[in-house]
């Protein structure tokens, strides 16, 4: 779908958008200017279908005129208390709008946003992130099922300045959508030296992008991260994604990927029943790839690396077994008691290499690491673990400004006793008892000097079941808009 900015001017026809604000204290929904402009134009039409169908104005609620006077269809959207809406309204604002006019026949339509041109960017941005779809697959898609909608142009009161607010929003929108795209495919077609080629893409963008093949990292010694990939006949690889936006000598954030292109559990293997979901325990690495390419796409001043920790777990006869003891990057040794415990052993390797070869001042990285983190959170927060308040504090503001919540759980010795190895230096797995913490304690082990460190346990958050205003069912691409918020607030203001 193309977008664009035009005037605030009602277009003569075709399908338009307006906006109205919950009802006041006299208990009448409030219209925007534009609204009534064109209630007024169409001889009070929308105020009788409001009184009608009980249209409240609450966010996210729409109303549909069909066939008003020359316009095909007028569709208005709720945006909720006038005094609530915030970017994260007017988003869900443009992803409304969106779905009620895919359900037409108008190929283009107009989107009245009254007030200031950063909303009508914000408008155009939830849109786009709504109008995503991943039908690569499908070829039996009948005709009237499909979307018509190609073009949507946002009518506001400045258009140079909206599209100018756009542009970031756009380059961080094509982030999230090639996150959706990889963390969409199945598995026999995105294995470790696929995400690696989807990877070296961001060159263009001006990434630096180096790729570790299984020769390079038995030599450099990621013996934990390779153990995970022994059953599969297909490459491991560790992907380095380095964008250098801010001053030459700046320490650089690192973002840390865990990229599981599918996880069979190996031989410690899971069960049947939604095992199909395993093709996307890469979403970790699938993020960073969207986050790269956002920042680089917006050119935005600041030091990042991501890493990518690129891995296949299946069983074989020449998979790890549960009882083998591995000897990490880091040179601390694994007692490998479920090898379903393998995104754990992935980033360990990978945290190490990110911190002695690149020094960063803070890294963060994310996972689908755990079921228990589902238990715990469900599908409304990501699990939070740092050992920093500073960076926590900011992770948690960049959530709540980016609508990709974070919720933060304790780290504490009582739990890290609880990997305590009667053969090496700690176990992989903690016992059924809080899961998703004695995890996070596990890669606390591998950071080294106090550096600032945050783990996102994201397996709650990555897939949708169901439509969201922003978000459609599938893939959602959390972290990508997560991150890039921290980014913008907490480091790149300073770069």
């Amino acid at each position: 779908m193309k977008v664009s900015f035009a005037k605030p001017v009602l277009p003569p026809s075709g399908a338009v958008v307006v906006a109205a604000y919950a009802a006041n204290a006299l208990s009448e929904v409030v219209l925007s200017e534009s609204a009534q402009s064109l209630d007024a134009a169409l001889g009070g039409s929308l105020t009788r279908a409001i009184e009608a169908e009980r249209f409240k104005g609450k966010a996210e609620e729409t109303l549909t005129v069909l066939a008003a006077g020359d316009y095909s269809r007028v569709v208005v959207v709720g945006l909720g208390k006038a005094e609530d809406v915030t970017a994260l309204g007017w988003q869900a604002f443009g992803g409304t709008a969106w779905v009620a006019l895919s359900k037409g026949n108008d190929k283009q339509a107009t989107v009245m946003v009254d007030g200031e041109p950063q909303h009508a960017a914000e408008v155009a941005f939830g849109a786009t992130l709504r109008a995503y779809r991943f039908d690569k697959y499908r070829t039996t898609v009948k005709k009237e099922d499909k979307t018509r909608l190609e073009r949507l142009a946002i009518a506001t009161t400045d258009a140079i300045v909206a599209k100018a607010a756009f542009a970031p929003l756009s380059a961080l929108a094509d982030g999230v959508a090639t996150t959706r795209d990889l963390v969409s495919e199945p598995a026999n077609v995105l294995g470790p030296t696929d995400v690696a080629r989807e990877a070296k893409k961001l060159e263009s963008l001006g990434v630096k992008v180096t790729v570790l093949g299984e020769k390079e990292l038995k030599k450099q010694g990621f013996d934990m991260l390779l153990a995970v990939g022994e059953g599969s006949a297909r490459e491991s690889q560790v992907v380095v994604l380095e964008w250098n936006g801010g001053p030459d000598k700046a320490a650089p954030v690192a973002v840390v990927g865990k990229g599981v292109t599918f996880d069979t559990g190996g031989i410690s293997i899971k069960a049947a029943a939604g095992m199909e979901d395993m093709k996307w325990d890469m979403a970790g690495s699938a993020v960073v790839v969207g986050l790269l390419k956002a920042l680089a796409g917006r050119k935005a001043p600041v030091n990042v690396i991501g890493f990518l920790g690129l891995v296949e777990n299946m069983p074989s006869g020449t998979a790890q077994r549960p009882g083998d003891v591995v000897t990490s990057l880091s040179g601390q040794t694994v007692e490998v008691i479920n090898t379903d415990a393998e995104g754990r052993l992935v980033l360990g390797d990978v945290l190490t290499y990110a911190q002695r070869t690149y020094g960063p001042k803070a890294i963060i990285d994310l996972a689908t690491l755990t079921g228990a983190i589902i238990v715990a959170l469900g599908t409304e927060h990501a699990g939070l673990f740092s050992n920093n308040d500073e960076l926590a504090e900011a992770l948690s503001a960049a959530g709540k400004a980016s609508g990709e919540k974070v919720w933060r759980l304790p780290l504490a010795d009582a739990y890290d006793k609880q990997l305590k190895s009667d053969i090496a230096d700690m176990k992989n797995i903690g016992g059924k008892e809080a899961g998703s913490i004695t995890a996070a304690q596990f890669l606390k082990r591998f950071i080294e000097n106090d550096t600032p460190w945050a783990h996102l346990d994201i397996a709650g958050v990555t897939w949708a079941s169901k439509d969201s205003a922003t978000v459609p069912k599938g893939g959602t691409a959390f972290g990508v808009r997560l991150l890039d918020a921290l980014v913008t607030a907490h480091w790149q203001a300073s770069a």
